[in-house]
């Protein structure tokens, strides 16, 4: 549960935070909570085993040089991240505030000297913060065994991997929260996370190209809904960013490094970014309007 407390005996102008102090104050506590709870705990294992188990089979009969290192890792993790970390987002952002009010603690909250906007905010940045140290522990350990292995050649595809990472979860999280301030229990809103993020996963590949067979969508068309998707714009910012040609991803990848060129990079960012602002201020607005309980 996240609280506010003012000093008995302080007097009433100081019982009201800055808007900065209130937020800071409440991402600590988010924070604090996130960080001891059993879904941060197992989420964190569970991606750390997993990076680490991609690790050594991204440099399994390389030898200790040659290609593995940072850059191959990187690569073999794309699929990896896509999966694990949406649905560690959408799952924590769900139950920022739909927890509150279901165990009844919202109101408590909202008596104290914060606005709405600052509780959203500080929710926010509290699990982004969470999520990114989850994120970072897992990589890191997988750089462990990278570093062992195969020395540090290529490192920084594997520190550009970790920027977008985090970008994506920052994403997702902006989606979870909006669903959480949607919804009055935490039971719908994980079930709503869950939804979302399978529909994401299966819209990035799999139904883009099933989709392409169906409706004969155009090139130009398949890249559009392909770049809408918060998941496909994380995985072609990665191989721009990476140098690597979008050749790997057909005739849409050819379409887009041809028709945007140097330009793509900045597109694919801005629609990451699209996608942790609109959610997030979505849920601030609509959060503001709606009754607590």
């Amino acid at each position: 549960m996240t609280t506010l407390t003012i000093e008995a005996g302080a007097p009433r102008g100081a019982a009201c935070l800055s808007p900065p102090g209130a937020i800071s104050r409440i991402a600590r506590r988010e924070f604090r909570d996130a960080a001891a709870s059993r879904w941060f705990l197992l989420y964190t294992i569970g991606f750390a085993v997993l990076a680490i188990g991609v690790s050594f089979m991204s440099l399994a009969g390389t030898g200790s040089h040659g290609l593995a290192g940072f850059g191959r890792t990187a690569a073999g993790m794309l699929n990896l991240v896509m999966l694990v970390v949406p649905l560690m987002a959408l799952t924590a952002g769900a139950g920022a505030i739909a927890g509150e009010r279901e165990r009844g603690t919202l109101l408590y909250i909202l008596a104290q000297p914060v606005s709405r906007t600052e509780v959203i905010l500080g929710k926010y940045l509290g699990l982004g913060l969470a999520l990114c140290c989850s994120v970072w522990l897992g990589f890191g350990l997988s750089a462990g065994v990278v570093a062992w292995r195969a020395g540090g050649a290529d490192a920084g595809a594997f520190v550009l991997l970790i920027l977008f990472t985090c970008a994506l979860a920052l994403a997702m999280l902006s989606v979870g929260v909006l669903i959480s301030v949607l919804s009055r229990r935490v039971g719908i809103a994980t079930g709503l996370g869950l939804f979302v993020w399978i529909a994401l996963v299966f819209l990035s590949d799999l139904g883009l190209m099933a989709g392409t067979l169906i409706f004969k969508l155009r090139v130009q068309e398949v890249f559009a809904i392909g770049v809408g998707n918060p998941l496909q714009a994380f995985k072609m910012s990665v191989i721009v960013a990476m140098n690597a040609s979008l050749d790997v991803l057909g005739p849409v990848g050819v379409y887009a490094s041809r028709q945007f060129g140097g330009a793509l990079a900045w597109i694919l960012s801005g629609v990451l970014a699209a996608w942790i602002v609109t959610p997030l201020a979505a849920a601030i607005v609509l959060f503001s309007r709606r009754a607590p309980a």
